[in-house]
């Protein structure tokens, strides 16, 4: 009988070759959410800076909306 490591022995659900703490497309899986956030980070700031963009032009706008919010507070109940 070989001698055999405990560790070395595949735990349920795991196929027989491969070994625990391995993982073969980790580092490509964090790549891939590393660009994620990335272009999410990015997208974010482009809507800010159209949203105040968009203040700017329409200052009618953010005030109507403005008063509408404090309304709304106003009016809201714990």
């Amino acid at each position: 009988m070989p001698d055999r490591n405990f560790h070395d022995m595949p735990s349920r659900g795991e196929e027989p070759g491969t070994r625990r703490g391995t993982e073969p497309e980790g580092g490509a899986e964090r790549d891939r959410g590393a660009e994620r956030r990335r272009r999410r980070a990015q997208f974010l700031r482009d809507l800010a800076e159209a949203r105040e963009l968009r203040d700017r032009v329409q200052p009618r706008r953010v005030k109507v909306a403005r008063l509408r919010h404090a309304m709304r507070m106003r009016t809201f109940r714990w």
